[in-house]
């Protein structure tokens, strides 16, 4: 028998989550996760997690591991928002164990299907994954713009107020059904620094100053032919900004606008993940 137990992460201190979380991801493949206590709530709201929904493996010597899970009322799906396990529980079960539970009751609460993204790097990972019935819906790269010199012109993108420009991106996730939540209102909202948005008719980017000489492109949704649309959206980025390097998190689909920064010659980061689905019959 497992020598842990499955319980509500709402049951369990908000301490001692974010320090098993702290110790699950010191060996992450992007680099560990330094997540100071005070800022915890903050990041969980940027991930949609539902602390009452999500689930934690208690053991003897405390929490094991962890599923939060970021319920998506707009397209009936749970995401599996973070999962991770502390070092000395990797092999106990304690994970697969956590899946099976956040499957089983996203199909309970009558859910189309339940989704994650994982590093295409995470072998591990992909194989409990996999095993559990989720496929790759999509990749989703990151891109730098270093080398990449003032692009084109802004002509055709116009600021649009961040309201605005939120309902817009709800319309279009669930039109489609298929866009990371963390390129959503859900997760924009939650974000700590000032936005700004553009939009070029059927194209619109967010985006804001993260630091002096950087600013991160937090969602970039292309819906024209071509992507047409993005080579005005960067333009007005670069207007914006005129002397700040442009960064976009491994968040951005091929074909809303990933091709186009290809063309427009940023370079993908060298890791990237896979959105990743798995229907609920």
């Amino acid at each position: 028998m497992p020598h842990f137990r499955l319980h509500p992460a709402a049951d369990v201190a908000p301490a001692d989550l974010h320090a098993a979380f702290t110790t699950a991801f010191a060996d992450y493949l992007i680099g560990p996760f330094r997540q100071p206590l005070e800022l915890w709530p903050r990041f969980l709201a940027r991930q949609g997690v539902d602390i009452g929904r999500s689930r934690v493996a208690v053991g003897d010597a405390g929490i094991l591991a962890f599923a939060l899970v970021a319920p998506r009322a707009d397209v009936a799906s749970w995401r599996l928002g973070v999962m991770g396990a502390v070092p000395a529980a990797r092999g106990t079960g304690a994970a697969p164990a956590l899946l099976d539970d956040f499957i089983a009751r996203a199909k309970g609460e009558g859910q189309r299907r339940v989704e994650l993204e994982c590093f295409a790097q995470n072998e591990r990972g992909l194989r409990l994954y996999r095993g559990r019935g989720f496929a790759g819906v999509a990749p989703l790269h990151g891109y730098g713009s270093e080398g990449v010199g003032p692009s084109g012109l802004a002509s055709g993108a116009v600021p649009v107020g961040l309201d605005e420009a939120f309902a817009w991106i709800d319309g279009l996730a669930r039109a489609r059904g298929d866009l990371p939540l963390q390129v959503t209102s859900v997760s924009l909202r939650a974000q700590p620094m000032h936005l700004h948005a553009w939009r070029c008719n059927g194209a619109q980017v967010v985006a804001a100053g993260t630091a002096p000489d950087q600013v991160t492109v937090l969602s970039l949704l292309d819906t024209e032919p071509g992507q047409g649309g993005t080579p005005a959206l960067i333009g007005a980025l670069r207007q914006q900004w005129p002397e700040a390097s442009l960064h976009v998190p491994q968040l951005q689909r091929d074909d809303l606008g990933g091709d186009a920064l290809r063309r427009l010659g940023f370079q993908p980061l060298p890791l990237h993940q896979l959105l990743m689905h798995r229907p609920l019959a």
